[in-house]
């Protein structure tokens, strides 16, 4: 099998495990009948540890055996997840929760960390479409396979059936060739690596790009609950959340095929426009085939603006700090998804197009914020040219004294 075939069946099973294990975790708390609250504190344990992610990332970025180091956090991944649901049926919540928070604690390198490492397998833009399509079909299946296990066998096998999954990755990731390259010789610390998202321009625009965008996209949820509620039934939104994974689904497999082009910090200011503007389309909305349609857009356009960055990551970022870059990124975007979820939770009350629009601005002004900074840049770029300019002629008259 190539060595990008292996990567990619190995992202899937990771990316579908960690999608599908806050599904399974919730099926199993609940069918052990604990309280509600359990099922929110299991998905905190696993989603929090994402915040850690940069330190992960810095000892990737040193690793010579880099497989080996990812195959090390599938294989605790993997073994801390299972512990975490039989501990759930048989000991005290508190040891469930530190088992499912150490497994957490790897998930960072299920996500930015393997992303950051697929440029060794060949630099091509058509890679990072296919690993973007790899992050909608774990999205996508590894929950759909934990509500059919979990309907057949019960919500333990299909957990420690995610758990299995991510044991597989890890004997796939061990065969790739990624071994020691001059990039990761020069490997740089812990404090350079995060400063590169603001330090380098192209990169800190895309990086605000990413985060505030992904506030609309932890409210895609609970919003298209609210439209779907407006527009048909309460259970009209779940047709909206499946249009919209379909859509993305659509958007990974066309830049797969068709390679975006051009430069990826332009790419990702526009896709990410076009993200805004059919936001409010879907809010202007009157029927709900036409959401659904428009919801189908926009996960396609997310999709699409999803490789921009990807390709932006992997373009701007540091060689010695591309796996903090990649998962830094990935781990800040989980948390201001999760604040999406929560503020569009709490303003539930406004209504589904109304927190269409709100969102549709998040991003709108993440859009603006881009383009500001870009001119700025530039501006000082050009005082900085003129001044150096300027210069020249002095230290010639001085030298010729």
């Amino acid at each position: 099998m190539p060595g990008l075939a292996r990567y990619l069946t190995a992202a899937v099973l990771v990316r579908g495990a960690d999608s599908g294990a806050t599904v399974g975790l919730v099926l199993l708390a609940a069918h052990q009948r604990l309280p509600p609250v359990m099922g929110g504190l299991l998905i905190a344990a696993l989603n929090a540890p994402h915040l850690l992610g940069p330190w992960l990332a810095a000892r990737l970025d040193k690793a010579i055996q880099r497989p080996r180091l990812l195959a090390a956090a599938y294989l605790l991944y993997g073994t801390a997840l299972s512990g975490g649901a039989l501990a759930i049926t048989r000991l005290p919540a508190i040891v469930a929760l530190l088992a499912v928070g150490v497994a957490g604690c790897c998930g960072p390198l299920l996500t930015g960390g393997l992303s950051s490492v697929l440029d060794d397998l060949g630099a091509s833009r058509r890679n990072q479409g296919w690993d973007a399509l790899s992050y909608g079909i774990g999205g996508t299946a590894g929950p759909a396979a934990v509500a059919g296990l979990a309907g057949l066998t019960g919500p333990l096998p299909a957990v420690l059936g995610l758990a299995a999954a991510t044991l597989v990755a890890a004997a796939l990731i061990l065969t790739l060739p990624l071994g020691d390259t001059p990039a990761h010789r020069e490997a740089v610390g812990l404090r350079a690596g995060l400063k590169s998202l603001v330090a380098v321009p192209p990169l800190r625009r895309v990086t605000v790009l990413t985060l505030l965008s992904a506030v609309q996209l932890g409210a895609l949820p609970v919003v298209a609950v609210a439209l779907g509620h407006e527009l048909y039934d309460t259970t009209a939104g779940a047709a909206l959340v499946v249009a919209y994974g379909a859509g993305g689904l659509a958007g990974s497999a066309l830049v797969t095929a068709w390679p975006l082009r051009g430069e990826p910090e332009i790419l990702a200011v526009r896709l990410f426009a076009s993200l805004a503007v059919v936001t409010v389309l879907c809010a202007l909305t009157t029927s709900y085939p036409a959401a659904i349609t428009g919801f189908a857009v926009l996960g396609l356009v997310n999709a699409t603006s999803f490789t921009a960055t990807l390709t932006a990551r992997t373009r701007y970022a540091p060689p010695g700090a591309r796996a903090q870059v990649f998962v830094t990124s990935a781990g800040l975007k989980v948390a201001m998804a999760a604040l999406g979820a929560a503020l569009a939770g709490a303003a539930a009350e406004l209504g589904g197009r109304t927190l269409l629009i709100c969102t549709a601005a998040i991003t709108l002004t993440a859009v603006a914020t881009a383009l500001l900074d870009r001119r700025l840049t530039a501006r000082k770029h050009r005082r900085r040219e003129h001044a150096h300019v300027a210069a020249e002629p002095r230290q010639e008259r001085t030298s010729g004294v």
